[in-house]
C-alpha cells in the first residue's frame, strides 16, 4: 500500500496553494492524497446533544473547508484519489502523527488566524523541526509555486546529515523531468591571519576542494541510480542561507536535508532551514536524515 501524501488544510491562502501544489507532486508520483483539517473544537465547544440539530459552528466550519479542499483538488486533477479527515487535536500534533505514515507532509506558509506579516506561520516551522518524514512548506513567488523554471536545487549539507535529502532530490528531478543543481557553499575561517593576496589564492583554493570533495561524498552512487537525471555541481564562497535565497528564485523547488537537534525550546532546525523556510522564492522541502 503506498503511503499517501498529506496536506494539512485550514482554509487559508497559505493551504489552498499547498492543494493545488500537493496534487500536481501526487500525479507526479503516482500518489493518493490525504487532506486533513485539525482543530481542538470538540475540547472548546463540546459536542451538541444529540436532540440538537444543530452542530457546533466549528465543526461545520471544518466540514465547509475539507469539502472546499477536496472541490479545489478535484477541479485541478479528478483523477487523484483522495481521502480526507478532521481531527480533533492541535494542528502540530495532528500532522506530525500523520507524518509516520505519510510520504511527505504538505503545509502552506501559513495557516488560518497566523498575524499578517509573518513570513512562516507556526505550525509550518514546528511540523518541520519535528516531522519522521519531508515537510514540504509551499511557498514563494507565482513562478516558484508554478514549477515552470524547470529546476530543483539542492543545497549540499555534510554527507551525514542529508543523505536522505540527496535521494529525494533526485527522485523528485527524475520525476519532473528537470535538471537538480547541487550546490554546496563554503567560507574561509575567520581566524586564517592575513596574507598578501598571492598567498591567499592557495587557503581558498583548499576550501573550495574541500567543498567539491563534499559534493563528490553526497553524489557517490546516487547518479548511478538515476542516469537519466541532468545535474549541475557547483562550489560557491559565501553563507550558505544568502547563496541558496539567491538561487531559489530559479528553481521550482529547493531541498535541505535536516537532523532533529534539541535546544533550550525543543527540537530545532539549523540556520540554513529556518531562513530558506522563511525566505526562499520557491517551495522548500525540509528531509529528515534517520539516526
Amino acid at each position: 500500500m503506498e503511503l499517501p501524501l498529506v496536506v494539512g488544510v485550514d482554509g487559508s491562502n497559505g493551504s489552498l496553494h499547498a492543494v493545488d501544489w500537493a496534487v500536481d507532486e501526487a500525479v507526479r508520483h503516482g500518489l493518493p492524497l490525504r487532506l486533513v483539517y485539525a482543530s481542538l473544537w470538540e475540547r472548546y465547544e463540546g459536542v451538541a446533544p444529540e436532540t440538537s440539530p444543530e452542530r457546533p459552528s466549528e465543526q461545520l466550519l471544518a466540514e465547509h473547508i475539507v469539502g472546499a479542499a477536496v472541490e479545489r483538488a478535484r477541479q485541478r486533477n479528478r483523477d487523484v484519489k483522495i481521502a480526507t479527515d478532521t481531527i480533533p487535536a492541535d494542528a502540530v500534533s495532528a500532522l506530525l502523527e500523520e507524518g509516520r505514515h505519510a510520504a511527505a507532509l504538505v503545509t502552506g506558509s501559513r495557516g488560518r488566524g497566523e498575524l499578517r506579516g509573518l513570513l512562516l506561520g507556526s505550525v509550518g516551522l514546528a511540523v518541520s523541526a519535528r516531522a519522521q518524514c519531508p515537510v514540504i512548506v509551499v511557498r514563494g513567488d507565482p513562478a516558484g509555486l508554478a514549477g515552470t523554471h524547470g529546476r530543483i536545487l539542492l543545497g549540499a549539507g555534510e554527507p551525514e546529515a542529508c543523505g536522505e535529502a540527496v535521494r529525494f532530490a533526485f527522485r523528485e528531478a527524475e520525476a519532473r523531468g528537470c535538471t537538480l543543481d547541487v550546490v554546496r557553499a563554503w567560507r574561509r575561517p575567520a581566524y586564517e591571519p592575513p596574507v598578501h593576496r598571492a598567498a591567499a589564492q592557495e587557503p581558498a583554493r583548499q576550501h573550495e576542494e574541500q567543498a567539491s570533495a563534499v559534493l563528490d561524498a553526497l553524489l557517490a552512487g546516487v547518479t548511478a541510480d538515476h542516469p537519466g537525471v541532468r545535474t549541475s555541481r557547483t562550489t560557491v564562497e559565501g553563507s550558505a542561507r544568502r547563496v541558496l535565497v539567491h538561487r531559489s528564485a530559479a528553481a521550482d523547488l529547493v531541498i535541505l536535508g535536516s537532523r532533529h537537534r534539541s535546544g533550550p525550546f525543543g527540537l530545532q532546525l539549523g540556520r540554513v532551514s529556518h531562513t530558506l523556510l522563511h525566505h526562499a522564492a520557491c517551495p522548500v522541502a525540509v528531509v529528515p536524515q534517520p539516526g
